[in-house]
């Protein structure tokens, strides 16, 4: 989940909220949203193999 911030940047949250806080999980921020969908896509993979 993708989300842009005040500052122009974009962040990668978990699907899923945290079980110990009930947020979702901070899992990078980057400088372009084309940068975010790529590491997503990136952990979705590792999540897999």
């Amino acid at each position: 989940m993708i989300r842009k911030l005040k500052s122009g940047e974009y962040r990668l949250y978990s699907r899923k909220p945290d079980a110990k806080t009930g947020k979702r999980r901070n899992l990078g921020t980057f400088s372009s949203r084309a940068a975010a969908e790529k590491h997503e896509r990136e952990v979705q993979y590792f999540k897999r193999h």
